[in-house]
């Protein structure tokens, strides 16, 4: 691609026309050379202090947001900003070609998104799906690192999907891509709200940044979906200017769910909207999965798809990995594994559990290190409310010593009466839960989720899928049996 048509509408430059062979602003990959390199200062390293070096590596430019009298330099006031922008140019604007659908919140993201998915599948439709666990391209499935990718992998990601034919793309968008302006020029037909809790105060530093950062979607969007059962939905529909409706399990709103029955296996209620009224089935238990499946239900209400079909398909619906996910046993005991690492999620979990249970629920958890520390004290309490077991162990250390984070946490159970236990290796952890289940015993085994790996510290990652490690728990019991 001509500079001039990478540049045009967003920078000037009297530089030459040059052919631009690839676009990047990660100098640690492999380098084109004739490549445009994006200086980005972040907060840890600033792309600027390499602009000279890249040029001799061979890039065509550098764009910067400070003069720094090189010679094929084009100087922007934002470099952050514009990088998305021109990547999406680098691909020919996929996001003009999909409709897209992002889902923000704390918790309920990656089983809203996954369930829109399925149900848009089954009516007809190609979709893609970015998220958590990982991304999706009809039924191609491609390995993620991170919620909402960076920049160029997102747009080529798009790019990708309009290649393959989609009609639709639905996107987790975290926190921390909009704030850092990731998702750049991208526009939604539909962003929903789940919930605000605490969680990434590591990155945003208060709750007010944290509520703020998500409140940008809803700037880059035609329609909103906003839950109002959570405080911080309520005041975003008060504060927001684009088209919005509303859905609660509480309170009147647009979309509505009443009647509510919860068991083991999932929920049952009652939805109403748009002057119409059904009954409704979801496999996933947990009054939070009440609300998570009224998002899917409103939102392809407001895609336009009849109230009716979509309901008959979510009744069919199965779970998501990692979310509220049985892993069999064959035993007379029950293991569950879920994503909740933040305290709302570790009490959802553990209330939906508690509400079903015939004998103990056993709560395996830990915290991730390099992240919000004041949460870990919280997600103990949270966890000492409904289990009657703890099992305090490690879930991603990263760069802190475990044994650390697990103090932390422990100072969440002070004059709190409840039975636990430390062991700081997971997979320890795991097998000792296992051994020690007793009949009727529900094991939620938190943190995790749709993981398979786990960082320690020195930047070591180990395979670590849970399902794996239950079946290897079980088979020492058959062997001990023997």
């Amino acid at each position: 691609m001509k500079l001039y048509d990478l540049i045009d509408g967003l920078a000037e430059t009297t530089l030459e026309n040059i052919e631009i062979t690839d676009i990047t602003s990660d100098s640690r990959k492999d380098f084109k050379k004739g490549a445009m390199f994006v200086c980005i200062a972040g907060n840890t390293f600033d792309g600027h202090s390499v602009a000279e070096k890249m040029l001799e590596k061979g890039a065509s430019c550098v764009v910067v947001q400070r003069d720094l009298g090189l010679e094929k330099q084009i100087i922007v006031n934002d470099s952050r900003e514009i990088y998305p922008a021109l990547c999406a140019k680098w691909f020919s604007n996929p996001q003009d070609k999909l409709k897209l659908i992002g889902v923000t919140g704390t918790n309920g993201k990656t089983t809203i998104t996954t369930v829109i998915k399925k149900l848009l599948t089954e009516l007809g439709a190609k979709v893609g799906l970015i998220g958590t666990c990982q991304n999706e391209i009809g039924d191609k499935i491609l390995h993620t690192e991170r919620t909402t990718p960076e920049p160029y992998d997102l747009y080529e990601l798009l790019a990708q999907m309009v290649g393959e034919k989609c009609e639709y793309a639905v996107m987790e968008v975290s926190s921390q891509a909009l704030e850092q302006k990731r998702v750049g020029p991208l526009h939604f037909d539909i962003a929903l709200f789940t919930n605000l809790t605490q969680d990434h105060l590591d990155v945003h530093g208060t709750m007010e940044n944290y509520y703020r950062a998500k409140k940008l979607l809803f700037s880059m969007c035609d329609k909103a979906l906003i839950n109002i059962d959570d405080e911080s939905g309520k005041r975003y529909l008060s504060e927001i200017d684009c088209e919005k409706h509303s859905f609660s399990t509480k309170e009147k709103a647009d979309y509505n769910a009443f009647d509510i029955k919860l068991s083991a296996s999932g929920v049952e209620y009652k939805f109403s909207g748009g002057g119409e009224s059904f009954p409704v089935k979801f496999n996933m238990p947990g009054h939070f999965n009440v609300s998570n499946s009224l998002a899917v239900i409103g939102c392809l209400i407001e895609l336009g798809y009849n109230a009716q079909e979509v309901i008959r398909l979510i009744d069919k619906t199965s779970g998501v990995r990692g979310r509220a996910e049985v892993i069999p046993t064959g035993r007379d005991f029950t293991v569950i594994c879920d994503y909740a690492h933040t305290p709302d999620a570790i009490e959802n979990i553990l209330e939906a559990i508690k509400s079903c249970s015939q004998g103990r629920v056993v709560c395996l958890f830990g915290c991730g290190g390099n992240r919000d520390k004041n949460k870990r004290p919280l997600m103990a309490r949270a966890a000492a409310e409904y289990a009657d077991f703890l099992i305090v162990t490690s879930d991603n250390p990263r760069d802190e010593n475990p044994d650390d984070i697990i103090q932390d946490i422990l100072a969440g159970l002070d004059g709190k009466d409840i039975n636990y236990i430390t062991i700081t290796d997971r997979i320890e952890a795991i097998h000792w839960a296992i051994k020690n289940a007793k009949k009727n015993d529900i094991i939620v085994l938190a943190g995790k989720g749709h993981e398979d790996y786990q960082i320690l510290p020195g930047g070591v990652k180990i395979h670590l899928d849970e399902r794996e490690i239950v079946a290897e728990a079980l088979e020492e019991l058959n062997q001990a049996k023997k």
